[in-house]
């Protein structure tokens, strides 16, 4: 009973295992990576910010009481005043907030990007080391077969003791490699873990294997990068920024109404109001401070945008450029090695092990040339991998 019990609960917890490929990485960071959640509440921020600016101040309201000690006579007033903007500082407040808006989106978009590329660089890492692993694996497997069969002719007497100890020693070395990719692996996915939205102990399998090397991607229009258009908007919103400094340059202008009434007790007749009407003006002259201090700081940032979006310019073709150079070079590297060398270790090794059988060569022969494969084939796994983290390097440079 305990027995079922057990094997119930293991298939429960491989059914509610979160299984993703490496074309699943993007869309699941997308939708359930925290860090990137909290950023898109930078853009309902700046939504906040915009829906205050441009508007008017609120205007004001006075009540003025003047009467002398003994309150038989005195004046009493009422006044309306508001402040309008003789610049367009309003409309260059509102248009600032838009561009800060968008900015905010662009950002959510650069954050997005960077969290994707590394994600997927991190699954082609540990699909890599799988299919290490399987290599090791195998690898092991072959080098048991051999150390058995080596113990059983040496106990025959037909070879050497040493060759059945170094054919063990061998199959253990396998073993042990196996175990420390096995721990890259695992490290792997703690990393991986948090940015696909999982705690660690969620479970996580990585289904499907680390693609052939394909063909070299075409040149794609990398000016829809996110942070290359955040540093043109930014370009904008610094210009915008130095034309609303320019404009707090004259202080709002304040109009408004007044009525007063002047009243005095006369004996039978009671109070008598006489009400005065009127308009007042008020306006601020730029005599000591014409915000001469912002209007140089907002002019030197938005050149400073300027010089910031060239030299981006400058990185993402480097990058693009160097990303396709290097998966060129590896796939024909990758291709060089496939057609001629490995298939040159393989048949030497064929030829080895059976000369070995007969007597012709030694053990160490044979291990050295079964080494020499393992070693050209897991080089063969790298150049795969490198591959397409060039790829991904080389996709989130052009913006895809």
């Amino acid at each position: 009973m305990i027995r079922h019990l057990f094997f119930a609960l293991v298939a429960v917890s491989q059914a509610s295992a979160v299984t993703l490929s490496l074309t699943d990485i993007a869309s699941r960071v997308r939708t359930n990576n925290p860090s990137l959640q909290a950023a898109r509440l930078m853009v309902e921020e700046a939504k906040g910010r915009q829906i205050g600016s441009g508007r008017l101040s609120n205007p004001e309201v006075g009540f003025d009481l003047r009467h002398d000690p003994q309150f038989r006579e005195g004046n009493v007033g009422l006044s309306f005043d508001q402040k309008f903007p003789v610049t367009a500082r309003l409309r260059l407040e509102k248009a600032l907030t838009l561009k800060q808006v968008e900015a905010a989106e662009l950002e959510v978009k650069e954050v997005e990007r960077k969290l994707i590329t590394s994600a997927r660089s991190m699954t082609v890492k540990w699909l890599a080391l799988e299919a290490q692993w399987s290599l090791r694996t195998e690898q092991s497997e072959l080098a048991i077969k051999l150390s058995e069969s080596v113990s059983k002719f040496a106990e025959r007497g037909e070879l050497s003791a040493l060759d059945a100890t170094q054919a063990q020693v061998d199959s253990q070395r396998m073993l042990l490699e196996g175990q420390l990719l096995e721990t890259e692996r695992a490290a792997l996915l703690g990393e991986l873990k948090p940015i696909l939205g999982l705690d660690a102990d969620d479970p996580l399998k990585i289904g499907g294997s680390l693609p052939d090397i394909g063909l070299t991607p075409s040149t794609a229009d990398w000016k829809q990068r996110p942070d290359y258009l955040l540093a043109r908007k930014n370009e904008e919103t610094s210009d915008a920024a130095s034309a609303l400094a320019s404009a707090r340059k004259w202080e709002d202008i304040s109009a408004g109404l007044f009525v007063e009434g002047e009243a005095h007790e006369d004996g039978v007749e009671g109070l008598e109001r006489k009400p005065l009407f009127g308009i007042r003006f008020s306006i601020p002259l730029p005599l000591w401070n014409k915000n001469e201090g912002e209007i140089a700081e907002k002019a030197a940032a938005a050149q400073r945008a300027r010089v910031e979006t060239k030299v981006l310019a400058s990185q993402i073709t480097n990058e693009a450029s160097g990303a396709k150079a290097e998966m060129e070079a590896i796939a024909k590297l990758h291709n060089s090695t496939t057609s001629k060398l490995l298939p040159m270790v393989k048949e030497q090794s064929a030829k080895l092990e059976a000369a070995y059988k007969t007597g012709q060569t030694d053990l160490i022969t044979v291990l050295r040339i079964r080494e020499q494969n393992l070693q050209i084939q897991t080089a063969l796994l790298n150049a795969r991998r490198d591959w397409h983290l060039a790829r991904i390097r080389y996709e989130a440079a052009t913006g895809r």
